[in-house]
């Protein structure tokens, strides 16, 4: 037996792991991705989930969102569009049916997006959020027909529609029916062009995949929040087929807006502002 393996270590990682616990459990110390220093989890909440040490962009829950978006904090939920589980009976190591259970119980949601409506500086709007902690924020029946429902809500309305994309892509357990859902978003914001109605879109960590290779890129302005990772594949894929060892910030969204491909790379804290101004031209 090794002592250090078995018993020491486990016992170092027990350890560690409630040092940044408060008695009844409640987490108060998180670690920073961007700079590796702890924050407390009240600053980060207080700054919209942005490291007050080094502006890292952590995952924002679509309540806060639309708090943050909409005047006075003031929204309505709109429900979004619920389909039969599993219509390919799939199964992988686990099933596709325990995988949504599990995702639900873990997020308190639906599936991977959440729909708003309210008004921004008095005008009406709609946001559309995605969130990547519901199974990567894969895009999948529900989703696609969700973004359907909020882009007809915001033809109803004549409303402004915002998106705010967060994504790993199309949902492989629903196969064919997932990729469908590419085609009718796109078809939809043809319908809100239409109406000459505004749409933004702001990407998010990460935007890959499906989503970006439909919805994501089709806004009339196309924001992008910092250091954000925006993609179709992989950058190791992309390395191996193209036999080039790529920049270090190959993918990130100031990368991108370097070479046109995203209008603007805004902090979360004028996300607003920036819609404001741009509802008001």
């Amino acid at each position: 037996m090794n002592w250090i393996s078995e018993f020491v270590t486990p016992k170092i990682k027990a350890l560690m792991e409630k040092k940044g616990e408060h008695e009844n459990g409640e987490v108060l110390w998180l670690k920073c991705n961007g700079c590796n220093r702890m924050v407390y989890i009240k600053e980060l909440n207080e700054n919209n989930n942005v490291c007050i040490h080094c502006n890292h962009h952590f995952p924002l829950p679509a309540e806060r969102r639309f708090s943050i978006m909409f005047d006075d904090g003031e929204f309505s939920n709109v429900e979004i569009v619920q389909i039969k589980d599993d219509p390919l009976k799939f199964r992988d190591s686990k099933k596709y049916v325990d995988r949504l259970k599990d995702a639900r119980k873990k997020t308190k949601l639906e599936d991977a997006c959440s729909i708003g409506s309210g008004m921004i500086e008095g005008r009406p709007a709609v946001i559309f959020v995605m969130d990547f902690s519901f199974m990567g924020g894969s895009m999948g029946l529900s989703v696609g027909k969700s973004f359907c429902k909020a882009v007809q809500l915001a033809m109803n309305r004549e409303a402004a529609f915002i998106t705010f994309t967060a994504s790993g892509g199309a949902r492989m357990q629903e196969g064919m029916f997932s990729l469908m859902q590419m085609a009718s978003t796109v078809a939809c914001l043809t319908m809100l062009k239409e109406k000459h109605l505004p749409f933004i879109n702001v990407l998010t960590h990460p935007t890959t995949g499906g989503v970006l290779a439909s919805f994501a890129m089709l806004g009339d302005i196309n924001i992008a929040e910092p250091k954000a990772v925006i993609g179709f594949a992989g950058a190791r894929v992309i390395e191996k087929t193209l036999k080039q060892t790529l920049p270090d910030n190959f993918q990130k969204s100031e990368f991108l807006m370097d070479h046109g491909m995203i209008d603007l790379v805004l902090e979360r804290k004028k996300s607003k502002k920036q819609s404001e101004q741009s509802l008001s031209c």
